[in-house]
């Protein structure tokens, strides 16, 4: 980090339009604040915006001009003020960093493993030597998030400095790009040492984390009447019920449900960037939306030269997603397809209903993968169901499956059969929408995989607009994807933010 100097030199910022060849040089030379591709002509261009000096020339990459204010993090072995933060993935991280900005000791429980840990276990899951239910892709340090392509944009509009959230991540060692790329993306080779170098901050400067403890009762934190953030993620499905049981209140939210589908790499690139040379573009990726029967269809996220991973935290039950390493060089692009599903789908008034609706879809998508004859000859853990697309969309059954990322395996299923009407009738429609704009998408040469269900979390926990606090209990604070107020990475830390902000303004109130 540059120490901070005399800023004057900064006048202006220009755009540049420039080939992918001449944007790769420019971004070589000159300090560039946004970039973004432009493949809606023929021909793909580049868009850079740059710092100039007040001549107007552009400022050189290795110039010493500070890219943002450092932060700046207090000791707290001896702070008057603690707050227990429960998760640790990027809502309780950033939380927990910020508290440290206001001299505020965070005390941080996460019930799976260190990311080197975590790490481990995922290696285990991906070969087929079996699941642990606290240490896998959704549950440890970093949250799901870090074996889940570590992308840093977000489609929520949350109030709040995304920007620091940003300057955060580049702090703790994220390259110069997440500072300015429309699309940044850090990759699931590179987070967790981003993951370790935020928990080494906080463990320097005072506060405490504790892995491997699962949280089973709010009431030995709520009878010392200090502050609780809640931050617990989108599949932490025990711990909504603990929290109904306690008397919390929750709500269902709408949610998404879909599959998983996956292209060779190349007929995207051909698709959506008219060329198959990505030399200095990188792959490309997509994002598509459709309206079907008055639900939304659409692309969730799409892992340009990614691989599809075994992403449930349950026996029994089959749940997929995507990631893909810092190069994005897979020959394979992936993508999860959902279905908008509102509250009034699912019959009832239970809270945690569209819980259970996620939870019944995974376990029939682990049913319909195992009892196949086939993988009963070779049965697999994580093994996943998977049709050909263009067979789902027309429905009949695939006699055989390409290649596929996903390591675990796959077998033929007849998803257009299984999956319930109004998911799987949306879906085909969908897929017909997305050819129809990109002609070739809907073709045999993708698969998709059941079932991708953990895009969002189906409950919420209601929390007062201003305080942030939980309506049903003073104290807690509700935030991130598991309190149903964030979807990703960076809409997730910015919320844990926000939680500790309010926290301590309570504190520097007292």
């Amino acid at each position: 980090m540059v120490d901070r100097i005399d800023t004057r030199l900064f006048v202006d910022t220009i755009q540049y339009i420039l080939s992918p060849r001449e944007a790769y040089i420019a971004e070589q030379q000159w300090r560039v604040v946004k970039r973004s591709v432009d493949a809606r002509q023929r021909e793909l261009r580049v868009h850079l915006t740059v710092l100039v000096d007040e001549q107007g020339k552009p400022i050189a990459k290795d110039a010493p001009i500070p890219l943002y204010q450092a932060p700046v993090f207090q000791d707290v072995h001896q702070a008057e003020h603690s707050v227990t933060i429960i998760g640790a993935g990027p809502a309780g991280l950033f939380a927990a960093l910020t508290l440290l900005e206001h001299g505020i000791k965070p005390i941080i429980y996460e019930r799976g493993k260190e990311v080197s840990a975590r790490k481990r276990d995922i290696a285990l899951l991906n070969r087929n030597e079996g699941l642990n239910p606290e240490s896998n892709y959704c549950f440890g340090e970093g949250g799901a998030g870090t074996f889940s392509d570590g992308k840093l944009f977000s489609r929520s509009k949350k109030r709040g400095n995304m920007q620091r959230v940003m300057e955060l991540f580049h702090y703790f060692g994220a390259p110069d790009t997440v500072l300015y790329e429309a699309h940044a993306h850090i990759g699931s080779d590179k987070l967790p040492t981003i993951i370790k170098n935020i928990r080494e901050c906080i463990l320097a400067h005072g506060g405490e984390i504790h892995f491997e403890t699962k949280i089973e009762s709010l009431s030995p934190f709520t009878s010392h009447l200090s502050p609780i953030i809640l931050a617990i993620g989108h599949s932490a499905h025990d711990t909504y019920r603990m929290l109904a049981a306690e008397g919390v209140a929750l709500e269902t939210k709408g949610f998404a449900m879909g599959v998983r589908a996956e292209h060779p790499q190349s007929l995207i690139n051909k698709l959506m960037y008219h060329s198959t040379n990505v030399e200095y573009v990188g792959n490309a990726s997509y994002s598509l939306v459709t309206q079907v029967d008055g639900r939304g269809v659409y692309s969730f996220c799409m892992c340009p030269g990614g691989h599809i991973v075994p992403a449930g935290s349950e026996a029994g039950s089959c749940v997929v997603n995507g990631m893909s390493a810092s190069h994005r060089n897979s020959p394979y692009a992936n993508s999860g397809m959902v279905v908008q599903i509102n509250p009034e789908d699912i019959p009832g008034d239970d809270p945690l209903r569209g819980l259970e609706y996620q939870e019944s879809l995974e376990r029939l998508a682990y049913s319909e993968a195992h009892n196949s004859q086939l993988s009963i000859v070779n049965y697999q853990l994580s093994t996943a169901p998977a049709q050909r697309l263009k067979d789902f969309v027309e429905g009949r059954a695939s006699k055989d499956l390409p290649a596929c990322s996903y390591l675990p395996g796959i077998v033929p299923s007849r998803l257009d059969l299984w999956l319930p009407v109004h998911i799987g009738k949306r879906l085909q429609q969908g897929f017909r929408d997305f050819d129809r704009k990109y002609p070739g998408f809907l073709t045999n040469e993708a698969v998709i995989l059941g079932v991708e269900s953990r895009s969002s979390s189906a409950v919420r926990i209601p929390r007062d607009p201003e305080t942030l606090e939980s309506i049903s209990t003073p104290g807690l604070y509700p935030c991130g994807e598991g309190a149903g107020y964030a979807g990703g990475i960076t809409s997730s830390a910015l919320d844990g933010i926000n939680a500790a902000l309010a926290i301590s303004k309570k504190c520097a109130e007292e």
